[in-house]
């Protein structure tokens, strides 16, 4: 369900979203052109003293354009809806059977026993084994093994279950193969196998054991690999959003010329900023919610946080994030200039942010660097608003990292812009 559910989005993608896209480009006017050409901001003697309900007025308009744009720019729809959903199916598919533990195994039996039957059954019944039936022999199971396509090759002796001259019960012993380079995967396989076969030994010879262990599961559930993932992934969406929109959008527009004649209106700076930002947040946040229904619906994400927080803190998140793309894109005068440096800044914070795996596996102090990049704050804000059941009272040093982000890049963005 899941595989047919991911080849209807990329179909859908190629069909109604990548080919139509550039038509779409060419076909399509800007709203912000069709905004100049009709005059509806005007320079004259009524805007020059605007009231701030004129001014507010004024930033409706553009984010109903910033809207507009977006509906009408099928290549906008695909990098923020579908794009992101690619994303979450494919590591949804990679992490949903993560918590439980098997290995593929390679079984060579050169037994002819009842017992070595009894014991392939038991393996192939078992969850934790995945025999590779297509190694028939023991060469083609050492190939696969170097290619690192199994675990280990489990080899049964040829008297394996017979029961030997002097002996009342069967007896054999298991070969477990494995190489250098999976060398504690092999050792943990055959720990397993040691309790495989220590079940086994029971049936024949009672043996009494005067040390034990005795696991316990606790009523606590923790974090899945999923939900861990899943907020890595809303980060993910959020940086499409924030910063690779601005810097695609406002080359164009200076190369248009579209910037510098909304400059000679009485338009400001801070009311074309305010109506990108709550432009962005809702395109931003109708992303996300898809995200959410998705990832419940087919990968069971359970929500344990409120909802109104989590959306709340999305769009603030989107905000920060977005002063980045603001930034980039306001001080690039074409695509050249923001391209590279929309990627210097993306890619350090993607890759240790804790967006595609964690921040817990990398040494001490690198993580005590990354808690203070702008994304951070983001990630574990949603992580544990979404999956740990917190408040927004508890993620407090999280959005107080955020909000000093947002004034100091606000404070680069509004320095650096450029009308043309």
């Amino acid at each position: 369900m899941t595989l047919l559910l991911f080849l209807l989005i990329i179909i859908l993608a190629i069909r109604l979203i990548i080919r139509p896209a550039i038509k779409s480009r060419q076909k399509h006017k800007n709203p912000e052109k069709e905004l100049v050409q009709s005059s509806q901001i005007k320079q004259n003697k009524t805007y020059t003293k605007t009231s701030l309900k004129a001014q507010l007025r004024t930033v409706l308009v553009f984010t109903k354009l910033s809207a507009k744009r977006f509906l009408r720019d099928r290549l906008a729809q695909f990098f923020t809806i579908l794009f992101p959903l690619i994303f979450l199916f494919v590591f949804g598919s990679l992490t949903k059977n993560e918590g439980s533990v098997s290995f593929k195994v390679a079984l060579i039996n050169n037994s002819t026993t009842n017992l070595s039957r009894s014991f392939i059954h038991q393996l192939d019944n078992s969850k934790t084994f995945k025999i590779q039936t297509k190694d028939t022999t023991l060469k083609i199971a050492e190939n696969s093994l170097n290619q690192s396509q199994i675990d280990g090759i489990i080899v049964l002796p040829a008297n394996f279950g017979a029961i030997l001259k002097g002996q009342q019960y069967p007896s054999g012993q298991i070969s477990v193969l494995y190489d250098e380079t999976t060398s504690n995967t092999g050792q943990t396989l055959v720990s397993v196998l040691n309790g495989v076969i220590k079940g086994i030994n029971g049936q024949f010879v009672a043996t009494r054991q005067p040390f034990t262990v005795v696991g316990k599961q606790l009523n606590s559930q923790g974090l899945t690999a999923f939900d861990y993932t899943f907020s890595g992934l809303l980060g993910f969406s959020i940086i499409g959003i924030g910063i690779f929109g601005p810097v695609n959008v406002f080359p164009e527009l200076k190369k248009q010329g579209i910037l510098r004649r909304l400059h000679t209106t009485p338009l400001r700076s801070w009311q074309y900023f305010v109506a990108t930002m709550l432009g962005q947040a809702i395109t931003g946040l109708a992303s996300i919610i898809i995200q959410f229904i998705v990832a419940i619906e087919v990968f069971g994400l359970k929500v344990d946080g409120n909802y109104l927080e989590i959306f709340l803190f999305t769009i603030f998140s989107i905000f920060m994030i977005l002063g980045l793309g603001l930034a980039i894109g306001g001080w690039a005068k074409n695509e050249r200039q923001a391209a590279p440096l929309s990627n210097i800044v993306v890619f350090p914070m993607l890759f240790l942010s804790g967006t595609f795996f964690p921040r817990y596996i990398m040494p001490g102090w690198l993580q005590s660097i990354t808690n203070y990049l702008p994304l951070t704050p983001v990630i574990d804000g949603l992580r544990q608003l979404t999956t740990e059941g917190k408040s927004l009272v508890n993620v407090g040093p999280q959005l107080g990292l955020m909000a000093l982000w947002f004034i100091i890049i606000y404070a680069i963005a509004f320095r650096v812009f450029k009308w043309e």
